[in-house]
């Protein structure tokens, strides 16, 4: 298993939980949440005990149901079938894909309640109406989501543990790296982008530096999640489909925000609440939603009509715009390997810091003001709260631009900070060169996105 910064939340939840509650890791499909939780059990405890419920039989889930009242019983039947010797306070039982069958998820208030051992459960689509149905969620149950490998995941997988760890540094002392190893650490961002942080596709390209295998793994994840839509999406299959579908084209355009007539005619914005709050559920995508008057609160403006979506993880998202079929390297992956910057007005790279925002544990916000002329007119690709040392390290809104060139201006940055004054903190650029400080404004390069 790749070492994942999950680990140590979990880590910390044995030590503070003491067996006072469960653990549900839930994320999108092929996140990694089974070999995560499975190599956790077998490195912190004295043993384990798996139940994939993808796998177990109807016998097995009636005999489940039947022992609920006798947790003896039950725990001699599982110690049984599973030849495992369960160890009081030293062992682990893992729900694997819970939320196939939710009188599991159910039951873990009695089990925590005995505190004879530790659980923890992995699902996806875990809320989903169908999964809940009928069930009384315990209070007993803690979660932690699990995304897509970060950048740094990216590194550590790619046995470039000292280039991450420098990058770390780097940022926090604010001085650019080497020339050497900024072309370096732009290389690797630049095949993140195409790979992603899916662990298969990861795998596959660690390996032997296989495009084109990591592209295989991709489409079959993508599979994976279109048949998602059909099994859970549903009276709203039709609509859910369509955004997914969409997503390429939509952030393929210089404004990157969903317009709903474009992905069904006559579309908007109300009659897609359902589909992005199926979409938020799946975490398969990531939403981005217009903040309309930036305060350290973001969410006190959000906006439910103005909103990007993107990937859910970039290397899904290059696979779905330029490789959906075919086993050959499109040419347009060569150019974002050459770091070509006009590949689609940076689609990737935009992309790619959302999902190093999302992984850090940002909610998405942007800023937008349209007007008929350009010079009254602002676009701030991401909105962040930051502590503000010029205002004694007090919250601030912290305005970030992506620009996947070297060539470009400041100009929404300076309306941004001419428009709401003191509440504006340090301002970022994340762009392809070096790091720079000036002023207020700190450029920093592309791989530092995640640091944020």
């Amino acid at each position: 298993m790749y070492k994942r910064k999950a680990y140590e939340k979990l880590l910390l939840w044995k030590e503070e939980s003491c067996g006072s509650t469960a653990m549900l890791v839930e994320g999108a499909r092929r996140v990694g949440k089974s070999t995560l939780v499975e190599e956790f059990a077998k490195r912190e405890y004295a043993s384990y005990a798996l139940i994939d419920f993808s796998k177990v039989s109807k016998e097995f889930k009636q005999l489940f149901l039947d022992t609920r009242t006798d947790l003896d019983g039950f725990f001699l039947y599982l110690s049984a079938l599973f030849s495992v010797n369960l160890v009081p306070r030293d062992t682990l039982v893992i729900f694997d894909e819970v939320q196939l069958f939710p009188p599991a998820r159910e039951f873990i208030k009695h089990l925590v309640t005995d505190g004879r051992y530790d659980y923890v459960e992995t699902g996806s689509l875990i809320s989903i109406k169908s999964n809940v149905k009928d069930i009384l969620i315990p209070s007993e149950e803690e979660s932690m989501k699990l995304h897509p490998m970060d950048f740094e995941e990216f590194l550590w997988a790619m046995g470039e543990d000292g280039l991450a760890q420098i990058i770390r540094a780097s940022f926090n002392e604010r001085r650019p790296l080497p020339d050497d190893l900024h072309r370096k650490a732009m290389r690797f961002w630049n095949e993140y982008m195409l790979v992603g942080g899916m662990p298969q596709a990861v795998a596959v390209y660690a390996d032997k530096r296989n495009m084109d295998a990591a592209d295989r793994a991709k489409r079959l994840v993508l599979k994976l999640y279109r048949e998602d839509i059909d099994k859970y999406g549903e009276s709203g299959v039709g609509r859910l489909k369509a955004i997914f579908d969409a997503i390429p084209g939509q952030l393929s355009k210089h404004e990157k925000r969903l317009v709903f007539s474009q992905v069904e005619e006559g579309g908007r914005a109300r009659d897609y609440a359902s589909a992005f709050a199926w979409f938020d559920e799946a975490a398969t995508v990531n939403l981005c939603h217009a903040c309309t008057d930036p305060s350290v609160a973001l969410a006190l403006s959000k906006s439910e009509s103005a909103i990007k979506c993107y990937m859910g993880d970039v290397g899904l998202l290059a696979t779905m715009a330029f490789s959906s079929t075919g086993d050959s390297m499109p040419e347009v992956y060569r150019h974002v390997l050459l770091g070509d910057a006009d590949v689609n007005e940076g689609m990737l790279a935009e992309n790619a810091v959302a999902q190093q925002f999302v992984a850090s544990g940002h909610d998405l916000y942007f800023y937008s003001k349209w007007a008929p002329t350009a010079e009254d007119r602002m676009e701030v690709d991401f909105l962040l709260v930051k502590p503000y040392p010029d205002a004694a390290m007090k919250p601030r809104v912290s305005p970030v631009e992506v620009k996947s060139g070297k060539r470009y201006t400041t100009k929404s940055l300076d309306k941004f900070k001419l428009k709401f004054g003191k509440r504006v903190g340090e301002r970022y650029i994340l762009h392809p060169r070096q790091l720079a400080v000036d002023g207020d404004i700190v450029k920093l390069p592309l791989y530092m996105a995640g640091l944020l």
